[in-house]
């Protein structure tokens, strides 16, 4: 949906900041023809912030981009559990989230956004090696130290830096459709979908190399949403047991193999629904569901809207 001026996104760069992290949301709400944001990277005050991993950074605003932005990341930054934002930081959010703006956390910025109190009574997630310092310092934040990202609509926070990726386009696909979001993935060449409820880390005390087969099968299946595909037939394609694959599936995306490949078909359907003028009959048989009504079906019970009204509200204005 062409939005009448560009999406204002400002990423705030706090002491000892994290590279990626900053880097991230930067890059993936790029100003670009494909893309209607315009992006600022802020600081306390416009001029040098001395980041972590042996990096610095010059921004070229300070909190008045909390006033213009409709968005606000905070970045991970080093040391999160010694010291709070500045008092002038913390107000600044506040006042951006009372306009309206949503404010994202990857890794431990989450420990800048909870210092503004607006987590409190919320999940919440940070990097795994510090799930448990947030919970300390701000108790009143319920801390989910097994999921990637957590979205509680005007406050979002991530784990770890490459699960910032996974937030920015959980977002990007409620901004502009699944088919923005897809692409986006494709420029980054990065996973078009994870579940924010995947776990962070999985200690094995045996490694098992089956990521890449597995990767393979989901390729595959994709390939075939329109055919009927059951637990027996994908475990057959990764040549390990259904209850292997069911295990280590779940492992691998937050998902059982079944939901995923139902959360796979109704995307698809999105994606046509952006972008095609199929009918719903049309695009429910060209990715495995059947009839219209069962599309309808999965799409209300995924998605909590129809296929009719998503279509509206991503075609408007084309």
């Amino acid at each position: 949906m062409p939005p009448s001026r560009l999406r204002r996104v400002a990423v705030l760069v706090l002491e000892g900041a994290k590279p990626l992290d900053v880097g991230i949301p930067a890059q993936v709400f790029t100003t670009r023809e494909s893309m209607p944001y315009e992006v600022r990277v802020c600081g306390a005050a416009p001029g040098p912030v001395a980041g972590g991993d042996g990096l610095s950074y010059l921004v070229a605003h300070g909190l008045d981009a909390l006033v213009w932005a409709d968005t606000v990341f905070l970045p991970g930054y080093r040391f999160p559990d010694r010291e709070d934002p500045a008092p002038d930081v913390v107000a600044a959010l506040v006042a951006a989230h009372r306009r309206g703006a949503r404010l994202a956390a990857i890794s431990t910025g989450a420990f800048a956004l909870a210092a503004t109190g607006l987590l409190d009574g919320r999940r919440a997630t940070t990097h795994w090696h510090y799930t448990r310092a947030l919970a300390a310092k701000y108790p009143d934040v319920r801390v989910d130290e097994n999921v990637l990202f957590v979205d509680e609509g005007p406050v979002l926070t991530s784990a770890g830096a490459a699960s910032g990726i996974d937030l920015c386009l959980h977002m990007l696909r409620g901004d502009l459709g699944v088919a923005a979001s897809n692409h986006a993935a494709r420029r980054l060449v990065a996973a078009p979908y994870r579940s924010g409820g995947q776990a962070q880390y999985v200690p094995r005390r045996v490694p098992e190399p089956l990521g890449e087969r597995f990767a393979a099968t989901r390729e595959w299946a994709l390939r075939r949403l329109d055919e009927h595909l059951t637990l027996a037939l994908l475990a057959e394609h990764a040549a390990v047991s259904p209850r292997t694959f069911s295990r280590r599936f779940v492992e691998d995306t937050g998902y059982t193999p079944m939901r995923w490949l139902m959360r796979a078909r109704v995307d698809r359907a999105r994606e046509l629904l952006e972008r095609s003028g199929r009918s719903v009959e049309q695009i429910a048989a060209e990715v495995g569901l059947g009839t219209g009504a069962n599309l309808r079906l999965h799409f209300r019970s995924t998605l909590g809207t129809t296929p009719s009204a998503y279509r509206r509200t991503f075609t408007q204005g084309e």
